[in-house]
């Protein structure tokens, strides 16, 4: 007997969805070709940005932090910035994959997985902006606590080996979480491969799986585990991370709402490239019938969740500055809104308070050209409230003797628009070579839909 379904559930997939299409589908994009047109397109864009980035860290190894805009007293610039925005761009694919497992959200099998790899692209771009900044990178391995005969130990009270130590593990554990779910998927691929190198390429990437019942026994134990272990790290990294920032004594960052305010604006940033990665997807390889319209809405939802908890910090940022009674608090908040700076706040608050106002209306969150657009403000507003933040506080401190403001120069922007293009560049490459949808877990859900309309 079928099961009732409620007017307001959407199927989890389309009707007529079967192993065999669920299988095909997804194994033929990484193991056909010759690729589509837009692909080849897509990896030109990327490389070409790529190499604005060679270049851009050539010239800084070279001559030196000189060559950006930072100065005194704004030490900090667009690489920090950049460095926040990613890192929190990571946290929407851990939120997805392990969040929603131990929840046990059945629509997030069809998106899971390319959120897990956006993770881990977006922590290696992130990654790379501390090490840039250090002046003389060459000398990173001075932050990790080795062992050595000139007693060089790292200094633990910066916040520069927090940040070590916050994204290390944070890479290590969703490398790991991602890899062990991608297992099961290796083995699809080596044995649907003709080509000999493929199946012995991938047969070594499936570690041997040929789907025993221990197999998947061990495999869900230790899925669990890792989800367990990593839903956590998406509130601890970036509570680190604001840490940067909260330990300093400076108006506009000395606040104890920095770690809530920064873990919700990473989420939403996150879910916000989640959308603009996903929709793409969806119409370049016609997985319509795998990504629905009901895991967009409900990645609407959640974007209109975390991006009212964001507006819900911007409020509490000012009613801190006036309940504090601190008066340079205060005139910190109106140097944002008015001052030299002030087109970066105005940005902010049309993109990241007006613009998900939208995704109340179901109309709005049904429809891709609305949702993709709202992605693309959404990370645009996130990226400019990360640039307000790190350089309004630095260049209008305590002391007006100091005050110095900051612009960015080409090496800059440069090095932003080269590590979008490392982005794009790792993922183009991941969508390639490695199955961008989890097979197994839709095709799990195939057999509960079936199950359930039994």
């Amino acid at each position: 007997m079928s099961q009732a379904r409620e007017p307001w559930e959407a199927p989890v997939l389309e009707p007529g969805t079967t192993y065999a299409t669920v299988t095909d589908q997804i194994a033929a994009i990484a193991i056909t070709g010759p690729h589509k047109r837009g692909w080849w397109m897509a990896f030109a864009i990327a490389s070409g940005l790529l190499g604005l980035l060679v270049i851009a860290v050539w010239v800084l190894l070279a001559v030196g932090v000189g060559i950006w805009g930072v100065n005194i007293p704004v030490a900090w610039g667009f690489a920090i910035a950049n460095f926040v925005w990613w890192i929190g761009i990571g946290h929407a694919g851990t939120f997805i994959s392990a969040f929603l497992l131990l929840m046990r959200e059945r629509w997030r099998a069809s998106i899971n997985r390319f959120a897990e790899a956006m993770t881990l692209f977006a922590v290696s771009c992130a990654g790379l902006f501390p090490l840039l900044h250090l002046g003389r990178p060459w000398f990173f391995y001075w932050l990790l606590p080795y062992p050595n005969d000139m007693d060089l130990w790292p200094q633990w009270r910066s916040p520069l080996v927090w940040d070590v130590f916050a994204v290390s593990t944070y890479l290590t554990v969703s490398l790991l979480f991602w890899y062990q779910a991608v297992i099961p998927d290796m083995a699809a691929l080596r044995d649907r491969a003709k080509s000999r190198w493929l199946k012995i390429g991938y047969g070594i990437l499936a570690f041997g799986w040929r789907g025993s019942a221990v197999h998947w026994q061990r495999f869900e134990m230790a899925y669990l585990m890792l989800g367990g272990l990593a839903t956590p790290l998406v509130i601890s990294v970036h509570s680190v991370v604001s840490f940067d920032f909260t330990i300093a004594q400076l108006p506009g960052w000395h606040s104890t709402i920095f770690p809530p305010y920064f873990v919700a604006g990473a989420i939403f940033s996150g879910f916000a490239m989640v959308l603009t990665l996903a929709i793409p997807l969806r119409a370049v390889y016609k997985l319509h019938d795998l990504v629905t319209i009901r895991h967009l809405e409900n990645m609407g939802k959640l974007l209109l969740a975390t991006g009212l908890i964001v507006d819900y910090s911007y409020a509490m940022e000012f009613f801190t500055a006036y309940y504090s009674g601190d008066v340079v608090e205060r005139q910190m908040e109106l140097f944002r809104a008015f001052g030299p700076y002030a087109f970066l706040f105005w940005i902010v608050m049309a993109c990241n308070v007006v613009a998900p106002q939208f995704l109340w209306s179901k109309r709005v969150r049904t429809n891709v050209y609305w949702l993709f657009g709202l992605g693309l403000v959404a990370n645009f507003g996130m990226w400019i409230e990360r640039v307000m933040i790190v350089i309004t506080s630095l260049s209008h401190d305590r002391m007006p003797s100091s005050w110095h403001l900051y612009w960015p120069t080409i090496w800059d922007w440069m090095t932003l628009f080269g590590s979008v293009g490392l982005f794009f560049f790792l993922y183009l490459l991941f969508i390639r070579l490695l199955p961008m949808i989890a097979i197994f877990e839709v095709r799990e859900l195939v057999y509960e839909t079936r199950k359930e309309g039994a």
